[in-house]
């Protein structure tokens, strides 16, 4: 009775075993996921993006309202360093709004993302802990390098400051630097943090005091010793220095260590924050 039972078909035919046209086939992401790592960058700044108002606007507020409060607290403040008072304290206000909006960045949404339960949203895809790390980090690296650079724009718009440039290689490396360096603390913090109650913490015991006595509005040599030389160890005085150097050309420490130091202390939290997220350290139950 040939024929009256089908045959087994040939593997070698099967649309399945050749990938033929209406089957699926796996994608092949070689050693790194791009498309993975562009589509969780992708994330994070379209998080921000979404309500820029908050993200974007207000900190170019405060930053303005800062410019505008020392101006006139301090009309006929002379030079500092051989700076003028305003070109000298508008770098360390747009410093000090790149860090807060890449630390803001970072550490909200992975705290958010942890309160809300949605951290298998990062964890199931296939994305590993080093793809993590970068996508995280480069999403608040943006939002911090953007607020900044609007900031210092509507600085200069609103004539409180001159924001010529005395070295455009030293802008680009410390608000890189700056932006990557805050974004790992972020993202420190909120894996550490279980709730809100932490993060504020961390930026109001740790972050501020170390921000607000690093020369951000004055020069460190008002400092008495030990204190003086104690702000060389903190690496937002070196932040806050060297961006300060790139527009006015003005210097208090050694530059070419506060940039060493900048990059070694960015170097370390990155892979810290690799290797925390490769151990699932309150991430995975």
């Amino acid at each position: 009775m040939d024929g009256a039972f089908p045959t087994t078909q040939d593997d070698s035919t099967d649309p399945a075993s050749t990938g033929g046209a209406g089957f699926a086939t796996p994608r092949e992401f070689g050693a790194f996921n791009w498309v993975g790592l562009k589509t969780l960058y992708m994330r994070e700044v379209r998080r921000f993006m979404k309500v820029g108002t908050q993200t974007l606007l207000a900190p170019v507020v405060s930053a303005l309202l800062f410019m505008v409060i020392f101006k006139l607290a301090f009309p006929g403040r002379g030079d500092v360093n051989g700076v003028p008072f305003g070109d000298f304290i508008a770098p360390g206000i747009v410093m000090m709004a790149i860090l807060n909006n890449a630390f803001q960045n970072s550490s909200s949404s992975m705290t958010i993302a942890k309160v809300q339960g949605n951290t298998v949203d990062f964890l199931m895809p296939p994305l590993s802990a080093l793809e993590l790390t970068v996508g995280f980090l480069a999403g608040a690296a943006t939002r911090g390098i953007l607020v900044g650079a609007v900031t210092m724009v509507a600085i200069g718009l609103m004539g409180a400051a001159d924001i010529s440039i005395h070295s455009i290689p030293a802008v680009i490396y410390y608000s890189v630097i700056a932006s990557f360096f805050m974004a790992a603390v972020g993202l420190l913090g909120g894996i550490w943090a279980e709730k809100f109650d932490h993060l504020a913490a961390i930026t109001n015991f740790v972050i501020l005091p170390l921000s607000m006595l690093s020369g951000t509005f004055y020069p460190i040599s008002v400092f008495v010793e030990p204190f003086q030389t104690l702000s060389h160890f903190n690496p937002f005085f070196h932040l806050i220095d060297g961006f300060r150097y790139a527009f006015t050309g003005a210097v208090e420490g050694e530059l070419l260590v506060g940039a060493a130091v900048s990059f070694g202390v960015t170097l370390a939290l990155s892979v810290t924050c690799w290797l925390v997220l490769r151990s699932g350290y309150r991430l995975k139950a």
